[in-house]
């Protein structure tokens, strides 16, 4: 405050304006790459607060003692789609199928150098996999998933799962729809409907119109070029971004707080698949916890390369070179503009010094 206080003083409006404006609406520069854990025993950060985890606990229960048997309300608790999200699940399935062919077609133009096994794809798109309910009716879908089960239900992408239980319906993974709320007896979920099973044939053929829609929006880049194909690509990112933030204010989604393990619906699953720290005393279970987008979408990061045909990156000036998520730096280097987001992440405006420069660089 004392840079404020000594403009006003000086009647320097124009600066204190100017300041101010710096201060609160402009990036910090040189953005680092999020840290990882510094311990693998360490558990993740809590996305809400302990505190309030436990005033939502309390509320619940008084709820639940105040109204043993209710009907859940708001969706899509109460196992209902979210009306005014069913078009945003199919902008993001949408985006996610043109950032795959994106990829597809930009890593036949541009070298890519991996190490060890070969898990470009899964570890820049989506790195969340978790058992799914993709093939079971939606009454089945808030039951939780045993560890006796695990063979028997398939495991789907994260973003795929959550598209589809915020309302993509897929020829490959057909889905019944509740068409009535849901009862909580006493914090038990209990579905009343009856006759939901009877009419398939209606219900399939609800699934394959709306599968014929999305299919036949989806976007092509085939008959894009390099340059046109980097920018698309790039679009169906921060599209699908935006897209999954807006799904899970409403769609809960759980991550395990030792382990990538990530699953989407109202609770957590129950295989006891967990091998990070401490896993004997869990007996295998996963510690379960609200996610955040970067479990959902994990962003693999790759060293900023500014010349492809340029002398390779040298371990020694690792502190000049910048980061980013291996989908924008291949976008970038098939002729996309690089993002604001990403300007001080990759650090576009230093220059790394030579070799012989380095002993006299501060």
């Amino acid at each position: 405050m004392q840079w404020r206080r000594i403009a006003e003083y000086l009647h320097l409006e124009k600066l204190c304006t100017r300041l101010i404006h710096h201060r609160f609406f402009c990036d910090p520069p040189y953005v680092d790459v999020p840290k990882p854990q510094r311990d693998k025993s360490e558990r993740k950060p809590y996305v809400s607060p302990v505190t309030e985890l436990i005033r939502r606990a309390r509320k619940e229960r008084e709820a639940r003692k105040a109204h043993p048997v209710r009907m859940l309300e708001d969706p899509p608790h109460n196992g209902l789609l979210v009306p005014q999200l069913v078009h945003v699940a199919h902008r993001v399935y949408l985006a996610r199928e043109s950032l795959l062919s994106g990829v597809a077609k930009l890593l036949a133009s541009i070298p890519l150098l991996i190490c060890s096994a070969p898990r470009f794809t899964s570890a820049v798109l989506v790195t969340g996999y978790g058992p799914a309910m993709a093939r079971k009716v939606a009454r089945e879908a808030l039951r939780t998933v045993t560890h006796k089960e695990k063979h028997h239900v398939p495991r789907i992408p994260a973003i795929l799962e959550l598209c589809i239980q915020a309302g993509v319906d897929l020829d490959k993974y057909p889905t019944k729809r509740r068409t009535k709320p849901i009862y909580s007896v006493e914090g038990r979920i209990v579905d009343f409907e009856e006759g939901m099973m009877e009419d398939d044939d209606e219900q399939l053929m609800t699934t394959e119109k709306r599968t014929t829609v999305v299919r036949s929006d989806c976007c092509s880049v085939h008959d894009l070029d390099l340059m046109q194909t980097s920018t698309a690509t790039m679009e169906s990112w921060f599209q699908m971004l935006a897209g999954v933030k807006e799904l899970m204010g409403k769609y809960s989604a759980w991550t395990c707080g030792f382990c990538p393990e990530v699953q989407v619906g109202p609770k957590g699953h129950k295989v006891r698949n967990c091998r990070a720290t401490k896993h004997q005393a869990r007996d295998g279970q996963h510690a379960w916890q609200e996610a955040r987008i970067e479990d959902l979408i994990g962003p693999n990061y790759v060293w900023h390369v500014g010349n492809l045909d340029g002398p390779p990156l040298q371990n020694s000036l690792k502190r000049y070179y910048g980061k980013a998520p291996a989908v924008v730096e291949l976008c970038v280097h098939g002729g996309a503009a690089i993002p604001d987001e990403y300007q001080s992440m990759m650090r576009v405006d230093v220059v790394p010094p030579g070799q012989d420069e380095v002993d006299i660089v501060a």
